[in-house]
Formats: C-alpha cells, structure tokens, sequence
C-alpha cells in the first residue's frame, strides 16, 4: 500500500524550490501558450502507487489545467487500505506528493466520500461533489474538461445525481472495467468484478446506464499493458532525485510485500493509470485528440450487478480503448522527472 504520510515518514528536507499550478519553472524553455483543457483528477491514491505516478506525470504538463485532484476512497475490505478512512488518508498522500514536489496549490485538493454509493438514485456528499459541480458549470470558460478517474466512480457519480447537468460539460477517462467481448479476454484466474468497478459498482452503473456523460474507457486489457520494468525505474525514476527515489521506493515496497504470494519477484510493474495523463495532456497538435492510440466507438453498454457488460440499443457511443501509446506516456514521464530534478536539485 502507498505509504500514508505521518511525522516519522513525511521527508524533512523540504525541496530547494516552490512553484505553483500554472508555472513551469524547470523548463529552460517555456511553453508556448496556455493550457489547452482543464483536468480534474480523481484517484484512490492510498491504494497501489501507480496513482502517484500518474499524479506527478500530470502536475508536471503543462498542456492541461489541473483545476481539483480528489482523492477517493478503496472498497472497505481494500488489503491496501482497510481503515475504513481511505478518501481522508488519500487527502494526506497527495498533500504529502505536493510538499515533496515544493508545490504550494494545496488549495485544489478535495477529500471524496469514503463510502460507496448505496443505490442509483442518492449521491454520498462530500466536499469533492461540491467542487467537481462547481468547475464542471463555469461559464467563464471555454476550454474542454476532461475527468479523469483512476479508481472508483463514486465522487463524479454523486456530482451527477446531485446535478445532472454536468453530464454535457465534461469528458470521463476511467481506468476501470473488464475486457469487453471480441477485443480481448481476461487474464488468468480475473477477479470477479474488475478491480476499479468494484470499489463501487452501483457508481459504475449510474455512468454506465443511467447517465449521459461522454465516456473514454480504459479497460483491464489496456492498463495491464502499461507494464514497465525494474531496470527502467531503477535508472529513469529511482535516480531523478528525492521525488523519483519515492515514486521508486512506492512500488518496490509493494512488489516486495507481494512476492511471497506469487511466486517471487517480478521484473516489472503495471503503471495502469499512466494512460489518463496520455489521453488528455499528450494529444495531437492539430485536431486535437490521443492520436496515438487506439479505440473503437461502440455503443455504451448496460453494467450489471456482476460487472457484465449488456447491449444496449440505441445508447450514447463510448471510446473503448484497446492499445495506448506506451512508449510516448513513459518516455515523456521519465524525461519530466529527469527535467525536473535538474531544476530542484539545482543544476542548471
């Protein structure tokens, strides 16, 4: 599990540097215009720590608005999390990432629900609810929103019960979901339901079959192939400073607590959410889109109580991706950090 921040483990050298959401200080060369779209992230980052990677990778683009980072909560019997106060333990790790990072916008992060949705009709409030309505209704904008959801569904499931309007003024990119039928088929021995969906099936359900929001799914198939190996973040990550020994240290303390179960160590790592900062913040200069990657546009599916997928005639299209750009998502990530850690670490 990520390591949740106390007194003995929050780092006690605070970095050279402080910046704020909107500045690139590390770029000796600028960029060359604004942002392009506005991001709310939405990630249980007490869980496995591919979140983190995911979390940083996005702050450090420039070419997306990072408006809220929410954190949300695990199922209650989580092995990673079961405190039964994930969401809240999660506020603390992103906080913990922003100090690390000398990041001072501590003002975009939101707590979520830390419990699931109870039936399809009544939202769990939470101070993320709030936020996420109020961005997604701004008029003094017109740059897209893109809602990018790494876990559960609870949160942007409540925002849409409390204010379905939100539904046409934003974009869902969610890592979650099992192989749909004649794109791929599951891994050996799958869980029953998918690891995301079930943090909050009934959450998946409003998305899937009650609302009307566009959707951009990346199904299991798709984030398994986000593997990365030791090697790699033993040299691009582990040597890019404090901020990359922790990114580092996150998931071989995983791999580590894991290894005894499955047979010994493992050469790589899934980074499944790394796919979130690909489709939004590495898009294509003209006709702005993930160009490449690939999808197909299908009817959006029924989800059922199982996590099965049903047709549904008539329903709004959805993208479902089957391949993402790897080499793209991962050579940018190691070559931000790099570029990063030389502007933290002082060398110019």
């Amino acid at each position: 599990m990520t390591q949740i921040p106390s007194g003995a483990t929050r780092p006690t050298d605070r970095p050279a540097h402080t910046w704020s959401i909107g500045e690139t200080p590390w770029q000796q060369i600028p960029p060359v215009g604004p942002p392009r779209a506005r991001v709310i992230i939405d990630n249980d980052f007490a869980g496995d720590p591919d979140d983190l990677y995911q979390l940083v990778h996005h702050l450090l683009s420039p070419s997306v608005d990072i408006r809220l980072v929410v954190a949300s909560h695990l199922r209650a019997d989580d092995p990673f999390d079961p405190s039964g106060r994930s969401a809240q333990n999660a506020e603390a790790v992103v906080r913990d990432v922003f100090s690390r990072m000398g990041l001072t916008s501590a003002e975009v992060i939101v707590a979520g629900s830390d419990e699931p949705l109870q039936d399809r009709s009544t939202p769990q409030h939470a101070a993320a609810v709030d936020a996420i309505i109020a961005e997604a209704l701004r008029d003094d904008v017109s740059s897209p929103l893109f809602y990018v959801a790494g876990g559960g569904l609870t949160d942007i499931a409540s925002a849409y019960l409390t204010e379905p309007r939100i539904a046409d003024r934003l974009t869902l990119v969610w890592i979650g979901g099992a192989e749909h039928e004649g794109l791929a088929v599951p891994p050996p021995d799958p869980m029953p339901i998918e690891y995301n969906l079930l943090i909050d099936p009934v959450a998946g359900q409003v998305v899937f079959n009650d609302s009307t929001m566009p959707l951009w799914q990346v199904p299991r198939d798709v984030y398994r192939q986000c593997l990365v190996s030791d090697a790699e973040l033993r040299v691009r990550v582990a040597a890019a400073g404090p901020l990359g020994r922790y990114l580092y240290d996150e998931v071989a303390s995983v791999c580590a607590m894991v290894a005894p179960h499955l047979g010994g160590a493992s050469e790589t790592y899934a980074l499944g959410d790394s796919p979130l900062v690909l489709l939004t913040a590495l898009q294509s200069v003209f006709e702005p889109d993930p160009s490449s990657s690939r999808y197909v546009q299908r009817p959006t599916p029924a989800l059922g109580d199982d996590g099965a997928y049903s047709d549904v005639a008539g329903s709004r299209p959805m993208r479902v991706y089957t391949w993402v750009d790897t080499r793209l998502m991962f050579e940018d990530m190691y070559l931000k950090l790099a570029e990063f850690e030389r502007w933290q670490g002082g060398v110019s």
